[in-house]
This record gives structure tokens, sequence and C-alpha cells, in this order.
């Protein structure tokens, strides 16, 4: 993707396969707003415009940065790679913690090569997001997949492909500090808002995405 009329129909394909505005941002690594944004551009939906949303657009659309690893993901030997990188960001928490948990969707096979470079078990986490329309997504939940490991009161790492605004990642601490488990550690491949911790919890990234532009 190379521009934001890219941006705007690769939101109208996945607006038309039946996704979310959570789930696109999801697909695309933008905020909520920016899906919203883009979709609403596509003409891809008749839904009326969240006036909150709008309201704290500037004119021209949100303020965003569009990440594209797609030149990782697609090829599992650099994805490998990626992934030894980012477990070595985590190693130096010790050897107790036994259970790394990926943020749905990106996050999942990333977090699948970490656990296995540290060999830890796998546990994944699909946040509200992924139900997100408009509206208040504080009244959506989370949730942990049976499919792999749960939680059982353990030391745990987190993993994701990118931070935008930390809303998922803030959400998936706290949903497995509720479950009993203690995060010591977060790491994604880009972090869009410079973080070193969240809620207490170390952040590591691989990139740091700093927006640098002349205020009006």
């Amino acid at each position: 993707m190379k521009n934001v009329d890219d941006l705007i129909e690769s939101a109208a394909e996945l607006a038309a396969r039946g996704l979310s505005k959570g789930e696109i941002a999801d697909e695309l690594n933008v905020s909520r707003e920016t899906a919203s944004w883009l979709v609403e551009r596509s003409g891809a939906t008749t839904e009326p415009t969240d006036q909150s949303t709008q309201a704290t657009q500037p004119a021209g659309g949100p303020q965003d940065i569009h990440v594209d690893w797609s030149a990782i993901g697609r090829d599992s030997k650099r994805m490998g790679a990626i992934a030894e990188a980012m477990a070595d960001m985590l190693a130096k928490h010790g050897e107790d913690v036994d259970l790394t948990i990926g943020i749905e969707k990106a996050g999942g096979p990333m977090a699948t090569l970490i656990a296995r470079e540290l060999e830890t078990d796998l546990g994944t986490y699909t946040p509200a997001k992924h139900q997100w329309e408009e509206g208040d997504i504080e009244d959506l939940g989370g949730t942990f997949s049976r499919n792999f490991a749960g939680i059982r009161n353990r030391e745990c790492y987190i993993v994701d492909d990118t931070i935008t605004s930390g809303t998922s990642m803030r959400e998936t601490i706290e949903a497995i500090r509720a479950e009993g488990g203690e995060p010591l550690a977060c790491v994604v491949l880009a972090d869009k808002q410079g973080l070193e911790e969240l809620e207490g919890v170390p952040v590591y990234s691989l990139l740091q995405v700093i927006s640098v532009g002349k205020e009006e």
C-alpha cells in the first residue's frame, strides 16, 4: 500500500467481506477512528457516522501512521528472524515465565514463534475491537481462546504486531490480571506511541514510529 487511496480501497474490500470496523483497523494497522474514516470515504457503509468520532477528526482525516509489514508477514523465514529478535528482548525477564499471549489476529502467529523461541506455552486473546462498529467500545468484551493455554495464575508475556493507541494492549493486560495472571512484559514489532510501559508493564518494540509535523 503506497497511499491513502490504496487504504480506502482495501477498507472497502474488507467491509464488503463483512469485517467490522474494529477488524478492519486490525487488518490495516490503523486506529479505530482511522478505519471508520477509511470505510466512510470508500462509500462501503450506509451507517450514520458516530458524531463523537467525527468531531475529533480534522477535516483532512484522522492523524495516524500506517505500518505495512507484509514483506515480513508473507515469508516464514523473515517472520522467524523477527520473532527471534522480539524473543530476545523478552528473555531478560528470566526463565520462570512459561506462557506467551498473542493478541489476535496478527499477534497470534508472532506469539507462536516467540513461544517456540522461549519454550513457553501459548495463549491468544481476541480484543473487544474486533466486534466494534460505532459507539462505546467499553460495552464490549474480549475473550481468551479455549483452544490454547489458559492463564491459570501464571506470569506471562504479551505479543502484538503494532501499538496504535494502546487500547488493545491495555485491555489485554487488564484481562490477564482479571484471570489472576501477571503480565511481565509486552513486545511489538512497531510502536506508534513510543511507550516505555503501559499499566506498569514494560513495553518493548523493534521499531518506534514517530510522526513529526509542523503545528499550524
